[in-house]
């Protein structure tokens, strides 16, 4: 470990290589995704080449849906056609379980329970300000059923609970797939891969000391500006919270860069280069400006509209950088 970076564990994948440049890639779409299966429906393709085959190109709108049950876990990468079959029916019997379970218990949680009340109070104020709509004005969005899972997962997942943004993320969910119970299980899939990033009092705090040791190893100078001006860095949490949602520009480039956290490359908190990346953004700015905290977090929060598959360039262009073995960058970190 390099001095200067304690704590800074970005598990590095030693085997991969990866600086995308020039023209964009064909993502992968219905046929090339269909022929990574067998007739029975076995993958007959290895993980590593499907997952550098997300982070180099991505998944097509069309294989989303699909791709990301395996992505999240909701299916096996071992499975058969007919043990997916299987699976779908078990989780959308488990689904109904635990919705007549909610029904049942909910008037206790509404007098016994402190916290429910006040849950049930965010939840709805972050509903009411929902509004998205497609190119016709018709509401994208059901509020109800996004209520309906939100409060399911605030009883059933204890560790991650309810945080604000949470609804946002799950409208992500309910767009990319249809049925009830498939967003709600992709759902919490998706938390239990990814909580150690997003989830705040599981996750977010380590990201936010890794963030800061890795602008201490690879820009003295600018950590020595914010280390002057407050605690800036701990205020970027809403990046990791939403999981970068509101830096994009669509919807299409959230799921882009969410599947390739899901693949878990180029390295295992790929999410904390992503950060400095969009960082190093406005870095030149706020040193030229010798701006202050607040001024620092305006500029931060004013990074809108970027294109994932350029941040996705440029973050993994510096990953291969960390991994080089100069005395410019890290050299070596804990696995």
């Amino acid at each position: 470990m390099a001095p200067g970076a304690p704590g800074l564990a970005l598990g590095v994948n030693s085997e991969l290589s990866f600086c995308p440049q020039g023209m964009r890639k064909v993502p992968i779409d219905t046929a090339e995704w269909d022929g990574y299966f067998d007739e029975s429906g076995h993958l007959v393709k290895s993980w590593d080449f499907i997952s550098a085959n997300i982070l180099d190109r991505g998944l097509d709108l069309a294989v989303r849906p699909e791709a990301w049950k395996f992505l999240t876990g909701y299916y096996s990468w071992r499975s058969s056609q007919d043990e997916r079959l299987t699976t779908e029916s078990m989780r959308r019997k488990s689904y109904e379980a635990l919705c007549n379970m909610y029904d049942k218990i909910q008037p206790l949680l509404e007098t016994e329970h402190r916290g429910f009340p006040q849950v049930c109070s965010f939840i709805s104020s972050d509903l009411q300000r929902l509004h998205i709509r497609d190119a016709q004005g018709n509401s994208m969005v059901d509020k109800k059923q996004l209520e309906k899972i939100l409060l399911l997962t605030y009883v059933c997942n204890t560790e991650a609970g309810y945080q604000q943004g949470f609804h946002e993320m799950l409208l992500l969910f309910q767009l990319l797939v249809e049925k009830e119970h498939e967003v709600y299980w992709m759902f919490q899939f998706f938390l239990q891969r990814t909580e150690h990033s997003c989830v705040v009092s599981i996750g977010v705090g380590r990201n936010l000391i890794m963030l800061k040791a890795l602008i201490a190893f690879m820009d003295p100078a600018f950590a020595k500006h914010l280390e002057g001006k407050g605690r800036v860095v701990q205020s970027l949490f809403p990046w990791f919270c939403l999981f970068f949602q509101r830096v994009f520009r669509s919807f299409a480039d959230v799921w882009r860069l969410w599947e390739v956290f899901l693949t878990g490359m180029p390295c295992r908190n790929f999410q904390v280069i992503v950060a400095y990346t969009m960082l190093q953004g406005v870095r030149d700015q706020i040193l030229r400006e010798n701006m202050g905290g607040d001024d620092i977090l305006m500029v931060c929060g004013s990074i809108l509209d970027l294109e994932a598959e350029e941040l996705i360039s440029t973050a993994c262009c510096l990953y291969d950088r960390l991994r080089e073995p100069h005395p410019q960058c890290l050299g070596s970190l804990v696995l």
